[in-house]
């Protein structure tokens, strides 16, 4: 029971994080170790699996794709939507600084972990983390770019949006920010389907006569379609890589990772134009020393969480 409940707890991090421009619920999945076995079932759901599905009844079905651990985790990642991540975004607004501390201190932690999952440091795997490194920074400093609202696009973007939940380092609501439309998918559509579902409690019905919040509905639809289809479709291939061609695949992931860092740097203001600007702090300043200590918490929190990981 106790595994389930840290699992569950698990999952409500990963779906609180990948809400965040710049942090990735795959980095978590990767920190807290679960990153494998979510790959390995999630890449279960395939026509095989949908064969036992109708052809020896759903139970097999289950078994197969290591139900009871999507399940837990995944309750997580949809609990944490309406619970966990409307407490961070409340923190968020109010705490900015220390918060983003925090996070960075983590994932700089994450280092200490990741390093022994490295079986050794050789030329093939440095290229591998300047590789991963590179491609981080790139998206990291890409600008933002508009693209239309139509039905395929949004598909598209739930594609793209859920690789931050698979791949560490990849934030899918930064990718998301980039493309425009955070807030419309993020925001209006998940809070359009809070009420929405509030509403049916409540038996009011008048939403259907809402043509905003119809369209709103649809985005979040073909979004979610969009997502399964991406979640399904990259951890096939990544499943392939993590059995092949581990030691390089994890260079690169870690390398990912130091260069998302840049996206969880604490010290950074916003321009008129809505661009964001880094600085480095000034040490004169007490909320400097004060994020400076939520950064050490950070790093002592996944560290002790692996020890403790490895205890038990």
């Amino acid at each position: 029971m106790k595994n389930y409940i840290f699992l569950f707890l698990k999952g409500l991090a990963m779906g609180a994080v990948n809400k965040i421009p710049g942090v990735s619920g795959g980095t978590v999945a990767f920190i807290t170790g679960i990153y494998e076995d979510l790959i390995n079932s999630i890449k279960k759901i395939n026509f095989k699996s949908f064969k036992i599905l109708f052809n020896r009844g759903f139970k097999d079905f289950y078994f197969e794709i290591n139900g009871r651990f999507l399940t837990i985790v995944f309750s997580g990642v949809i609990a944490s939507f309406f619970s966990v991540s409307l407490i961070l975004d409340r923190l968020i607004e109010k705490y900015e600084l220390y918060v983003f501390g925090l996070f960075f201190g983590m994932i700089i932690g994450s280092f200490y972990v990741i390093y022994f999952q490295l079986e050794r440091l050789s030329l093939k795997t440095l290229i591998g983390i300047l590789v991963g490194l590179a491609s981080g920074l790139l998206i990291s400093f890409a600008d933002n770019f508009e693209v239309t609202n139509s039905n395929l696009i949004i598909f598209i973007s739930g594609m793209i949006a859920i690789s931050g939940m698979i791949l560490p380092g990849l934030s899918g609501s930064y990718l998301l920010l980039l493309m425009g439309n955070y807030t419309l998918i993020m925001v209006d559509s998940v809070n359009a389907l809070y009420f929405t579902i509030t509403e049916i409690f409540s038996f009011n019905f008048d939403f259907l006569n809402d043509p905003d919040r119809i369209y709103l509905l649809k985005i979040l639809f073909f979004f979610t379609i969009g997502s399964v289809a991406g979640l399904i479709f990259l951890s096939n291939i990544l499943s392939t890589l993590l059995k092949n061609y581990k030691s390089l695949t994890v260079a690169v992931i870690v390398g990912f990772i130091a260069g998302s860092l840049r996206g969880v740097w604490p010290w950074k203001s916003e321009e008129v134009d809505g661009k964001i600007s880094l600085f480095f702090p000034n040490f004169s300043l007490v909320e400097t020393h004060l994020t400076l200590v939520y950064i050490f918490i950070g790093i002592l929190f996944v560290v002790l969480l692996e020890r403790f990981a490895n205890k038990n």
